[in-house]
Parts: C-alpha cells; structure tokens; sequence
C-alpha cells in the first residue's frame, strides 16, 4: 500500500503560504482550502472591478506549491509599480482574473488552470465561490465592514461575522475536509484569515464531524486591532468560540526568544510573543508541540516553513503509528 497521508490545511494570508512551502517536500496528499474575505490592495480593486473573488491568497497558495517556486514566485509576485490601471496589481493576481474569464467566470475552474501551469503539488479550492464580506462588532459597539479595515480599529473585536447569510461551501473543500487524516488550521491572523473560514456553516460542521485530528499553528507574535495582549490559550479560546471545545486537539506554539532587535520594531507597534501556558493546555487535553518555529529572513518574524511542516508531519506520523498498533496498516 502506499502510505501518502491526506492533509487538509485552511487559512489564509501569508502564513497558509508558508506552511504548505514545507508541507509539499513529503508525501502527503495536500488540499488547501483558503478564505476569500480580502477586499483590500489590489485583490479588492480586481473583486470589485470584475466581481470575483479576491485572487492574492490563492495566488500565494498556487506559487508556494509549485515545484518551480523559485521562478515562479518572482514572477507571479511582480507588482507594477507604474500604468494606469496596472499600478498596484501583481501579476499573478491578473492572470487569475483573466483565467477566470476564460473559464466563463469559474473561479475553482481557474484555480485549477494556474494550477496546471505552475506545476502546484496538491489541489487548492476557495472556502466559497461567493463574495463575502467580514464583519466585526468591537466591545464599545462599533461594527465594521471589510477585511482590510477590522485590524485598523484598534478596539477589542467581541463579534466576527459574515455579512451574507447562507453561505455555501465549494462542495469539493468538504469532501476533503472529511476525508482528512490531519485538518490543519493556520498559521495566519486569527480573525481575518483563520475563522472566516468556520463562518461557513459546512465547513465548521464538517471539522467538527471529521474524525482526523485537528492542529492550530498559533502565531509567534500578537497582532494589533485582532489578538493585542493574546496569549496562546486565548488564541484557542477565541477560535473554539466557533468550532467548540475539544475540536483542536494539537497546538503548535513557538518556544524560542525572539531576536531583541526584531522584538523591539514589533513593540514599537504594540505587538509583542505569544505566550502560553502548558498546564492549562494539558488540563484541557490540548496537545502540545513546542518548536523554534521562527524565521527572520523577512526583515519581519514569520513561521519557518521547514519547521512548522516538520511539526505537522510528527502529528501525520504518529497517527500512522497508532493505525500500525491497531493493525490497520503494514509496519514498515
């Protein structure tokens, strides 16, 4: 029998990029499911322009699966930096938008075109193929519209919400969902890239359905206007207000310092580590996986690839383990 595990990584932003970078080098049958909330820089011009959805997240996810990447990623990543009506606009992100023309408006259709072109290990599918739109209700009452303009508020966000109601899934996301060994949730920002996604009704009701093993990469520094002051153990609390408790079972945290100089810019804008308490985690029967998981190379703190993926694959093979002792697969 071949062994290729089946992983399901949801998220969105950068850091969904960043885990599947590393994820792709093992054999794994990788489907990544990505939230389309961005209305912001040019993927929210081209989904206003040509009411599609926002192209950048699924950009990045297609170029960090592409056996090509070096290449690819310097040219699906160019930015036009002069034009008209060109400035501002990636290059990746227009051929998306003229893919998704040519595919009569399929933006799952189009996704799967790149795909093809970049050479992309694994399959990548949007939560919806509807636009959507985030809402957060901060603690003084204040409700926002829009993605890109939550994080700038500056107050503790008590409500995240979608502003259309009945909101389908990509049929093919959940089937993947169910059919997972490991559901993966992050890295990214916890409100704006993590939990858009289990907004969708199908979607949390399939994880919480699913009998594979939930993992929450959490971020390595909080976040102004979302996380401010978060702890690991919140970062899970907030994210089990949607799934439920018991849900995630495996937490990947960061258990290195941080570089003094990076430290410091980050405190400068009120952001500073994610702590966490172990105990608390234990209590809860929350597993933990501790890791250097930093990489600087960046000019900013971001997860290192190599090394989240490498705390993944633990969670993979130790469930292959378990499925050896129970005699359900050959040992090998």
């Amino acid at each position: 029998m071949k062994w290729e595990r089946k992983v399901v990584a949801i998220g969105g932003g950068t850091g969904l990029s960043t885990l599947l970078r590393g994820l792709k080098h093992y054999p794994l049958d990788i489907t990544a499911i990505v939230t389309v909330a961005d209305d912001g820089g040019s993927s929210g011009r081209l989904r206003t322009e040509f009411n599609m959805l926002p192209p950048g997240d699924i950009r990045n996810v297609i170029v960090s699966l592409s056996k090509s990447e070096t290449l690819m990623d310097r040219i699906m990543q160019y930015r036009f930096e002069t034009g008209e009506g060109l400035h501002g606009h990636s290059l990746g992100n227009l051929m998306l938008t003229a893919a998704t023309q040519l595919c009569n408006g399929s933006f799952v259709e189009a996704i799967g075109v790149m795909g093809q072109l970049l050479n992309a290990e694994g399959k990548v599918y949007p939560a919806t193929e509807r636009t959507i739109t985030l809402c957060a209700e901060f603690e003084d009452g204040t409700i926002v519209k829009g993605e890109s303009l939550i994080p700038k508020v500056g107050k503790k966000i008590e409500r995240i919400f979608l502003d259309e109601q009945d909101v389908r899934p990509v049929p093919e996301a959940i089937q993947a969902i169910l059919d997972a060994d490991v559901i993966v949730l992050g890295p990214g920002s916890l409100y704006t890239s993590i939990i858009p996604n289990v907004l969708i009704d199908e979607i949390r009701e399939a994880i919480q359905q699913s009998l594979a093993p939930v993992v929450y990469i959490c971020n390595v520094m909080t976040q102004p206007g979302e996380t401010t002051a978060f702890t690991a153990n919140e970062h899970l609390a907030a994210l089990e207000r949607f799934l439920g408790q018991g849900v995630v079972d495996t937490i990947i945290v960061n258990n290195e310092s941080i570089d003094a100089s990076y430290l410091k810019k980050y405190q400068k804008d009120h952001a500073d580590i994610v702590t966490y308490n172990e105990k608390q985690f234990e209590l809860a029967g929350v597993e933990v996986l501790a890791d250097d998981i930093v990489d600087y190379n960046h000019h900013f703190i971001r997860h290192d690839s190599d090394a989240v993926a490498s705390l993944v694959m633990r969670k993979v093979l130790s469930i292959r383990r378990m499925r050896q002792l129970e005699g359900k697969e050959e040992l090998t």
